[in-house]
């Protein structure tokens, strides 16, 4: 698995791996981790297709997931310590 790219953003580590014929786009916010993966088949321009998947609306959506994956972890560690 090697890094190909990696993308700025003001809230995630975005990272474009490539790996047995798969882009794997890894984002990342603080200690949670959301990982998606596309074959190359799948994408008709290479790296600069997986590039046009991570549009704005797309990004919001993950931005609002890393919110219910914290609170989801928060309360189940409030769990386990009670």
């Amino acid at each position: 698995m090697r890094i190909i790219a990696e993308l700025p953003h003001p809230e995630f580590k975005i990272s474009i791996l490539n790996m047995n014929r798969k882009f794997i786009v890894k984002i990342e916010q603080g200690n949670l981790e959301q990982t998606y993966k596309i074959a190359e088949a799948d994408l008709l321009d290479g790296v600069n297709s997986v590039f046009e998947l991570l549009d704005e609306a797309f990004l919001k959506t993950i931005s609002v997931r890393f919110e219910e994956m914290r609170k989801d972890f928060k309360e189940s560690y409030s769990r386990y310590n009670y």
